[in-house]
């Protein structure tokens, strides 16, 4: 781990002080095997207008493992899926790939930046997206182009941000509904149940007083059988 960290230290530094030509690369909440990416589309591409953003994740094995990269917004290209996993060399391991321990974080981001530029159709994760780059490249360039006009622009981004924003307070809304709801509940549950205690107590107590009619009727009767029985012998 010493030794994945101070690999990282250089690799971080090198980015910071010689970043790679239209990328940005910082440590996600001060992590060091976690990166937040930015990478501007490479000019007289589809791309061009776009930044987009990319997350890279580097596993305990590295630079003996590929670190793992992703797009989080979304490209339209024949080497990057709905997902955002890329096509590319450098992120696999012998003999699908060409990763090394002598490569780095900053030739892994130029190439992918590189690959936004130049699509490889001969090796595609998205088939349909490949076929029409070759056969129809002004339809592909057009969906691109839309793609990074509603994805990948500050006021797409802006957007996104306010959506995500939105969604959080409804769910915080919804929470907060639900304890609510749970609180009241709980109210009504403790109601109920101080209801029924006191319908019971209500019934014992009616209870208590029938009987004690019953014992006085009975005793009355008794006295007056009693009464009726000395008449008689008097007589």
């Amino acid at each position: 781990m010493a030794a994945l960290a101070s690999r990282m230290a250089k690799e971080l530094k090198k980015l910071e002080r010689q970043p790679p030509p239209g990328v940005s690369a910082v440590p996600k909440g001060g992590s060091v095997r976690e990166l937040d990416v930015q990478l501007q589309g490479p000019p007289d591409s589809p791309y061009e207008l776009g930044l987009f953003k990319l997350s890279v994740a580097v596993p305990d094995r590295y630079p003996f493992e590929p670190p793992k990269v992703q797009f989080t917004t979304p490209v339209y290209h024949p080497n990057i899926d709905a997902q955002g996993r890329i096509c590319l060399d450098y992120l696999n391991m012998p003999p699908k790939g060409s990763w090394g321990p002598a490569m780095d974080l900053y030739r892994v981001l130029v190439a992918i930046r590189q690959l936004l530029a130049e699509p490889n159709p001969r090796d595609p994760l998205e088939v349909a997206i490949a076929e029409e780059y070759v056969s129809q490249p002004e339809v592909f360039k057009a969906k691109a182009r839309q793609h990074v006009a509603r994805y990948a622009t500050p006021q797409a981004a802006a957007a996104a941000a306010a959506t995500a924003a939105a969604a959080s307070q409804q769910m915080q809304g919804s929470d907060a509904a639900a304890v609510q709801d749970k609180k009241h509940d709980s109210q009504r549950g403790s109601q109920g149940e101080q209801q029924q205690q006191q319908e019971q107590a209500k019934c014992s107590q009616q209870q208590e007083q029938s009987q004690g009619q019953r014992q006085q009727t009975q005793s009355d009767q008794q006295q007056q059988q009693q009464q009726t029985l000395e008449d008689d012998m008097k007589g």
